[in-house]
């Protein structure tokens, strides 16, 4: 089967009024050219890394995000939709699978500087062809808050889509109603 092209992902995206929990407006985003970025050193544990490529679509050969603005939860939430090339999704995320069984927490650096996560597994929807989910929790110093971020990650066919939802001393979740429409948005725009 042919991947998915990043304008058949971005036309899969949810549209302005189809997710009445959030602000409008949903624009659907391509990431920016490979290299422009600010690059990070490598995290403390490579057995980790799966966590982190799931959450950019790394290896895919199109992929899109949306950033929701939640009306009950100002830290929000996003969603990336990637398309890969024939068993490329399936190897991913097998790796992921594995990564999740021993990776157990984690230090690095990013915008903001130095963090430390502590990663938790956690029951996953029974969505797409399989599906995992996590939440990675940097403790937040001096306010003692912890950064508890949720991940819903689904592979369907030849694509992955991964699902987050921040929040600030409370573990929230990114609604599953919304995983569901959008994994069988993926699954039909797959079907020969």
């Amino acid at each position: 089967m042919t991947p998915l092209t990043t304008a058949q992902l971005k036309g899969l995206a949810f549209k302005d009024g189809e997710v009445p929990q959030a602000h409008r407006p949903m624009a659907v985003q391509e990431p920016q050219p490979e290299g422009s970025g600010r690059s990070f050193p490598p995290i403390s544990v490579p057995a980790c890394q799966p966590l982190r490529d799931a959450r950019n679509g790394e290896g895919s050969i199109a992929h899109v995000f949306q950033i929701f603005n939640w009306k009950k939860n100002i830290m929000g939430g996003s969603s990336i939709l990637a398309s890969y090339e024939e068993g490329e999704a399936e190897r991913r995320f097998a790796e992921l699978k594995q990564a999740l069984t021993t990776c157990r927490s984690y230090e690095g650096e990013g915008y903001v500087g130095r963090f430390e996560v502590s990663v938790r597994t956690e029951a996953a929807p029974r969505v797409g062809d399989e599906a995992v989910a996590f939440r990675e929790i940097i403790p937040m110093k001096p306010e003692r808050i912890d950064r508890n971020e949720q991940f819903v990650v689904v592979r369907t066919g030849n694509t992955i889509a991964t699902f987050t939802e921040l929040s600030a001393g409370k573990g929230l979740s990114f609604p599953t109603e919304l995983i569901s429409l959008q994994v069988e948005r993926l699954r039909e725009a797959q079907r020969p």
